[in-house]
């Protein structure tokens, strides 16, 4: 048998190729117009404060881009409540063994940075093991399920079952809390979900980060524990669709494989059978 492992990496070269084409198809053009914009706003700055120069408004950005870098929100003033307290450490904490890792906030000292790497080093695996063995905890109650679901089809029952009860739990009814609190349209807090869940994490939006709004103190706590879960349910979910995947390439490349090996038994079939010429020993 052929192996189908060559198909599989040209289809995947493939997909990445496709999805490059498509951002810079969909978002190239968007950058251009925001630089441009951008440009023209300090333009306009400059034009309404003369007594400030180019360069001086450039460092100024500059600072502005390394507050931001390190986590300090340039909004709002000096009393915005700490990164680093306790829900927020707590937070962060789940992010770097999740390896989410959205990237508005990191260690600033070379302590923290040090601990950081130690931390991950011991705690991804740790996370894995305890996502391993919480989607056994799901897998068990799935088989429950299953138990009471005495009919032809039980198993297909079950599996919808356990879809629709985590997309509700975990893709659909988060983004209205995260909306209702955060401000952001339900797109945005879907957008949001489903990027964390699935360790993707761009940064762009992330809970608890505005600094005009007041949050209770356990609400990135909270958050931290949805995404343990939400982490477990999607992961078996990607596990199911990658095994379905795969089965189904591999069944295609092995039917494939079946009909140019009946092809050419029935081209040696009709061929005359030619004389064999005897060599004696």
């Amino acid at each position: 048998q052929i192996s189908w492992t060559p198909l599989l990496v040209l289809g995947y070269l493939f997909y990445l190729l496709l999805g490059a084409m498509v951002f810079q198809l969909l978002e190239k053009q968007a950058e251009t117009h925001f630089r441009d914009q951008f440009q023209l706003e300090k333009l306009k700055f400059l034009q309404n404060y003369t007594c400030l120069d180019r360069q001086a408004l450039e460092q100024f950005v500059q600072v502005l881009m390394e507050a931001w870098e390190k986590g300090v929100n340039p909004e709002g003033n000096s009393t915005n409540p700490s990164n680093w307290d306790f829900s927020n450490s707590f937070f962060f904490a789940g992010t770097v063994v999740t390896t989410i890792g959205y990237g508005n906030l990191s260690p600033s000292t070379v302590a923290g940075q040090i601990f950081c790497v130690f931390y991950a080093l011991f705690g991804v695996p740790l996370n894995l093991a305890f996502l391993n063995q919480l989607g056994k905890a799901l897998n068990a109650h799935l088989l429950t399920l299953e138990r009471w679901v005495q009919k032809p089809g039980r198993a297909q029952v079950q599996s919808a079952i356990f879809l629709i009860t985590g997309t509700l739990l975990f893709l659909v009814f988060p983004p209205l809390v995260f909306s209702y609190v955060e401000g952001w349209s339900y797109g945005e807090g879907f957008y949001f979900t489903f990027i964390t869940l699935s360790t993707i994490g761009f940064g762009d939006y992330v809970v608890g980060t505005n600094p005009n709004k007041h949050y209770i103190p356990v609400y990135r706590s909270l958050t931290a524990i949805w995404i343990v879960f939400g982490l477990a349910w999607l992961a078996l979910v990607f596990n199911v669709g990658a095994d379905l995947m795969e089965r189904y390439l591999q069944l295609k490349w092995h039917k494939s494989d079946l009909s140019l090996a009946e092809g050419d038994t029935t081209k040696l079939e009709d061929e005359p059978e030619q004389p064999r010429i005897h060599i004696p020993s």
